[in-house]
């Protein structure tokens, strides 16, 4: 079954917005979304990022793959085709058709080196589905 991938407008190579919505959200809560949309950012040359329903999201281009959000108490990062990612380490919450994301909460352990996989596994996912419908 093939999905019409979902496009976004207006993604740029930096989008100041971003920047002054992580300076908005500052302690550890912060300092999570930031971490890690940093990775995001650095996945590679094509990466653009925008604003959309009020949180930052790193796309291929207009495709987007992940997403950060700061909440009261935890921090998601979170995948547009998360359904579709291999995770071993058992990472991914939500049942939704196809996104998925992972809780992060200051104090709470958790497993970078898998968080960096699907981060990684995500941005190959969509280059794959861009380059090849």
């Amino acid at each position: 079954m093939r999905t019409d991938l979902l496009r976004f407008n207006g993604a740029v190579e930096r989008d100041h917005a971003i920047d002054a919505w992580m300076n908005e959200r500052g302690g550890e809560l912060g300092d999570i979304a930031r971490q890690w949309f940093e990775v995001m950012r650095n996945c590679g040359d094509e990466v653009r990022e925008l604003l959309h329903d009020g949180c930052p999201v790193a796309c291929l281009g207009d495709a987007p793959f992940g997403y950060v959000n700061v909440f009261t108490s935890h921090v998601n990062v979170g995948f547009f085709h998360g359904a579709a990612l291999p995770d071993p380490a058992r990472l991914l919450q939500g049942a939704g058709r196809f996104m998925r994301h992972v809780k992060l909460r200051p104090g709470m352990a958790s497993n970078g080196s898998a968080l960096s996989r699907l981060i990684d596994a995500a941005y190959s996912d969509i280059k794959a589905r861009v380059e090849h419908g």
